[in-house]
């Protein structure tokens, strides 16, 4: 189980980085989606709420929230 966490803190960090370009990011945002836990839901809601981030890389991760919170009253 140690590794979904160092796994969850790499992808988070991927998010944030204005480093790297935006398809990265984008990447990143869809593994924490898939990923679907409760940890990477909060990740993926402290990603819409950075407003660094592009419009389109808030609103992707608004929608893999989403679907996390469907699955999990499904």
């Amino acid at each position: 189980m140690a590794e979904q966490p160092d796994e969850l803190k790499k992808l988070a960090a991927i998010t944030s980085d204005l480093e790297f370009a935006s398809e990265l990011r984008t990447q990143a945002i869809e593994q924490l989606g898939t990923i679907g836990s409760h940890e990477a839901l909060l990740i993926l809601l402290d990603i819409v709420a950075n407003e660094r981030l592009t419009t389109k890389e808030r609103e992707l991760a608004l929608e893999r929230a989403k679907k996390i919170v469907k699955s999990s009253h499904q």
